[in-house]
C-alpha cells in the first residue's frame, strides 16, 4: 500500500463562531477557560485543510469558506476578505493549484466547501476544475434538500456547479478512493459527513471535519449546537477517539485556531484530552 507524503496543513481563512453554538449545552464558564469569547461572543476559528501527495495523486482534503461573502456575511463571522485566496496560500507553500489532482469534501457546509467555486468576470467557476471531487452521496443529497434545523449551513452556490463542472464522484459509505486513504462516514452532525484516514510512514492521520472541530471538543459530550443529531455524535466520537487511543492515530483538527494536529489520550477518569498538539507532523 503506498504511504502519503508531504501532510501540509493550510489555514485557508480565519473566522469565528458563536460559542454558545460550538459547545451546544456546555455552559459558558466551562467552555470559555479554553476559547475564549469576543465581544459578540464568537470565539476563534481556523478554516484549516489538508494537502498530500500520494503516488502521483496531489491531494486536497476540504476548501475553506472561500470568499464569496457580502460586507455583512464577512461581519457576522468575522472573515478577513482581503486574506488571499486558498489556491495563493498554496503556491506560497510550492504547491501548485492546477496540479491538485483530487478533492476530497468532508461535507458540504460553508466553512467546508466555500472554497470549491470562486467567482470570476467570466461567473462561477471551479476552484480546481482539473481535481476529482469526492462527496459522500448521501451529503449531496442532503445538502440539496437540508432541514430547517441546518439549512444556513449549507449554500447552493458552493456545490450546485460542481456536477456539471467538474468529475464529481458521489461515494456511497465507507470507502477507499484510492490506496493508502480511507473515508470513514459519520452521521451525527449532518448526514453524510466522511472523515479521511491517511497513512504515512509515520502514522495514521484522520483529519476528522466536525466531529471534533477544536482540541476543546476531545471531550465527548462537548457537542455542537449546530449537529443535527448530537447524540449520534457523541456516539461516534467515543468510537473513533477509541480506535485512536488504542491504535496510536493522530487526528488533524480542522477548527482549532491554534493546533493543526493532536495525539488524543484517555486520561484514568475516561475523559479524553489531547497529550500533545503540534502545528506540523514533526512537531509531535
Amino acid at each position: 500500500m503506498p504511504l502519503a507524503a508531504q501532510l501540509t496543513p493550510v489555514v485557508e481563512a480565519a473566522f469565528g463562531l458563536d460559542g454558545g453554538a460550538m459547545f451546544g449545552i456546555v455552559p459558558r464558564p466551562l467552555w470559555e477557560r479554553t476559547n475564549p469569547p469576543d465581544a459578540r461572543n464568537r470565539i476563534a476559528m481556523a478554516a484549516r485543510v489538508l494537502y498530500f501527495e500520494l503516488g502521483d495523486r496531489r491531494v486536497l482534503i476540504d476548501t475553506g469558506i472561500g470568499r464569496a461573502w457580502s460586507a455583512k456575511e464577512a461581519d457576522i463571522y468575522g472573515v478577513a476578505l482581503d486574506e488571499p485566496p486558498l489556491t495563493e496560500k498554496l503556491r506560497t507553500l510550492g504547491i501548485e493549484p492546477t496540479a491538485i489532482t483530487d478533492v476530497i469534501l468532508t461535507h458540504l457546509h460553508f466553512d467546508h466547501a466555500g472554497g470549491a467555486i470562486v467567482d470570476t468576470v467570466e461567473g462561477p467557476r471551479p476552484t480546481f476544475p482539473g481535481a476529482t471531487h469526492w462527496v459522500q452521496r448521501e451529503n449531496w443529497v442532503w445538502a440539496h434538500g437540508p432541514s430547517v434545523r441546518d439549512a444556513g449551513s449549507y449554500r447552493r452556490r458552493d456545490f450546485a456547479r460542481l456536477g456539471d463542472a467538474v468529475d464529481l464522484r458521489l461515494v456511497d459509505g465507507h470507502a477507499a478512493p484510492f490506496d493508502g486513504v480511507e473515508l470513514i462516514v459519520t452521521r451525527g452532525h449532518t448526514p453524510g459527513m466522511q472523515l479521511v484516514k491517511v497513512r504515512t510512514a509515520a502514522q495514521t492521520v484522520l483529519y476528522t471535519a466536525d466531529l471534533i472541530p477544536t482540541a476543546s471538543h476531545l471531550h465527548v459530550p462537548y457537542v455542537m449546537g449546530y449537529d443535527v443529531y448530537p447524540l449520534t455524535t457523541c456516539a461516534e466520537k467515543a468510537d473513533l477517539l477509541e480506535q485512536a487511543t488504542r491504535h496510536g492515530w493522530v487526528l488533524a483538527l480542522e477548527h482549532d485556531p491554534d493546533a493543526a494536529f493532536v495525539v488524543p489520550e484517555r486520561r484514568p477518569d475516561g475523559r479524553f484530552v489531547a497529550a500533545a498538539r503540534a502545528d506540523t507532523l514533526a512537531g509531535l
